[in-house]
């Protein structure tokens, strides 16, 4: 089996230690999903993934299980566009500060990964730039747990990303949120929307973003070090031919 895998799939076993990956791999499995599920079926698409992540468990591998999904659409009609995401799923504080920095720099929506930046890495927000953002009040972003199906309020975390409203005071690492992947792709394919939530504040400049940048760069750089025998070659790594 392990030399079918490396026959067909070459570049994963090629490129594991010298490539940080965009996402985690239970997001990629959400994209298969929703592609052969169909985007409005969003209950068929939660049922699968806690079908999914109950055989993992079962497994006990834990890395690749999100405990939570996002379903973000431009208004609260039924016809609108669902556009999902699932939260963080690593294993130890190290890779999800990697996961994180790595998707802020190759892969969530502009906007939404400056918000992160924002915070990220020490849940302390940047003196110097400010890239939070305000999600309109007619826009849906509802999470649920993959435990129960049961509603979650944005935890305090997202509260101060993207301006949900909710009354709880957990304060998650920022990026680990299934809202952060779910308005990511929301605001990918909605320019209009995406102009209508730019980041207001004095302190967004060309300049400051560049800097907060460079510190995230330097932030997944010093925390890949302790990974052993991985070298990084300053490249993301893509998934190839998950969606159409």
């Amino acid at each position: 089996m392990l030399n079918i895998l490396k026959g067909n799939y070459t570049d994963p076993f090629n490129l594991y230690a010298t490539q940080v990956p965009m996402r985690t791999p239970i997001s990629c499995v959400l994209d298969m999903t929703v592609y052969l599920t169909g985007q409005e079926k969003e209950s068929e698409i939660i049922s699968a993934l806690q079908k999914l992540i109950s055989e993992l468990k079962k497994d006990q591998a834990k890395e690749f299980v999100s405990s939570t999904i996002c379903v973000s659409q431009c208004n609260k009609t039924e016809e609108s566009g669902r556009h999902y995401g699932v939260s963080m799923s690593t294993a130890g504080r190290n890779p999800a500060r990697i996961l994180t920095g790595g998707s802020c720099l190759s892969y969530w929506e502009l906007y939404v990964a400056d918000a992160v930046m924002t915070y990220y890495p020490k849940k302390e927000k940047k003196t110097y730039f400010d890239g939070t953002i305000k999600i309109p009040e007619h826009v849906r972003c509802q999470t649920f747990s993959l435990t129960d199906r049961k509603e979650m309020a944005p935890c305090r975390s997202c509260s101060n990303l993207f301006g949900l409203i909710t009354s709880d005071t957990k304060e998650w690492p920022y990026g680990n949120c299934a809202e952060v992947e779910s308005l990511t792709n929301l605001l990918k394919k909605g320019k209009v929307l995406e102009e209508e939530v730019r980041p207001t504040s004095e302190t967004y400049t060309k300049e400051n973003r560049e800097r907060a940048i460079a510190e995230t760069l330097k932030e997944v750089t010093q925390s890949l070090v302790k990974m052993l025998l991985f070298k990084w070659d300053k490249k993301f790594y893509t998934p190839h031919g998950l969606t159409p």
